[in-house]
């Protein structure tokens, strides 16, 4: 990859996520691993998993200001989760969630419905996809197609790839993403 610049990666899931659960833990040590690595952390920019992403971002010794991105779904940027450096109202509601699967590459952390349509939106888009498997959709989906189109003719295992833990997903990305964009 092109040294010199940085790439955006998704952080999605459930907004109801607890603090103190795993999908919290996974989605901070994930968003920490991201800064880490320098990609842009990009988020729903509410809570749950958002929060916690965007919240281990900034736990990053390599953290910028600028590297977390919300885009709401509202449009008052007080609604963000204190984490999200730039908040970004939209007043899509759900139809926000095409936009947040518009980075280079996606990490679903569990999720139900909105975390569904973000990685069928990220299917579709032609991204990269990695699903946690902790729980919800981003388990559901981890290690298959979303459905049977060939989108890389050149990429033969491409599939929402599966990672038990954020060190892996991290790892998926970096390994991948120069295939999925053709660099």
């Amino acid at each position: 990859m092109n040294e010199n610049k940085r790439y955006s990666v998704s952080v999605i899931g459930d907004s109801d996520c607890l603090v103190d659960s795993i999908c919290y833990r996974l989605a901070y040590e994930t968003g920490m691993l991201l800064a880490d690595n320098r990609y842009y952390i990009v988020t729903g920019g509410l809570g749950g998993v958002m929060e916690a992403a965007d919240k281990g971002a900034h736990a990053s010794k390599y953290y910028e200001f600028g590297d977390t991105i919300g885009y709401l779904p509202g449009n008052h940027t007080a609604l963000a989760n204190q984490w999200v450096d730039r908040p970004i109202p939209t007043s899509l509601g759900h139809v926000r969630n095409a936009i947040v699967a518009q980075s280079d590459a996606i990490i679903a952390v569990g999720g139900a419905a909105g975390t569904l349509s973000e990685m069928c939106f990220a299917w579709i888009f032609d991204r990269l996809v990695v699903g946690l498997t902790c729980n919800g959709w981003s388990k559901e989906l981890a290690g298959k197609k979303i459905d049977n189109r060939i989108r890389f003719p050149h990429i033969k295992d491409d599939c929402v790839f599966m990672a038990s833990n954020p060190i892996e997903a991290v790892n998926l990305i970096n390994q991948k993403l120069p295939q999925y964009l053709g660099i």
